[in-house]
């Protein structure tokens, strides 16, 4: 099992475990645990709405690709530990990792 922790919009953190070898992003799993992820765009790195701050763990995550680093860009509060979660697949590279979610709540 792959653990880390979630921590919602009111400050309240979360633990997770998700089984290994399973395919999702960390946005899928997000959404599939009630969170009130918006993705709009489905995971296509296009809208930035499953903004999340890497708390703990950031740099054993893959680095980010161009595109992200693109839509990370447009957005006022992002920072040197931010990530689009449907960019972060969800491996053994998340174990022990601490997520903020920074993205706005859906209307």
């Amino acid at each position: 099992m792959i653990q880390f922790t979630i921590e919602d919009r009111n400050g309240e953190r979360q633990p997770i475990e998700i089984p290994e070898g399973i395919n999702l992003s960390l946005m899928e799993v997000l959404k599939a645990s009630d969170y009130n992820i918006l993705a709009t765009c489905g995971g296509m790195a296009l809208c930035a709405t499953c903004h999340v701050q890497v708390l703990n763990g950031f740099d054993a995550l893959p680095s980010a690709q161009d595109v992200e680093l693109d839509m990370l860009d447009t957005l006022p509060d992002a920072d040197s530990d931010s990530r689009l979660a449907c960019q972060i697949r969800v491996d053994d590279t998340l174990e022990g990792a601490i997520f903020r979610i920074k993205s706005d709540e859906p209307l």
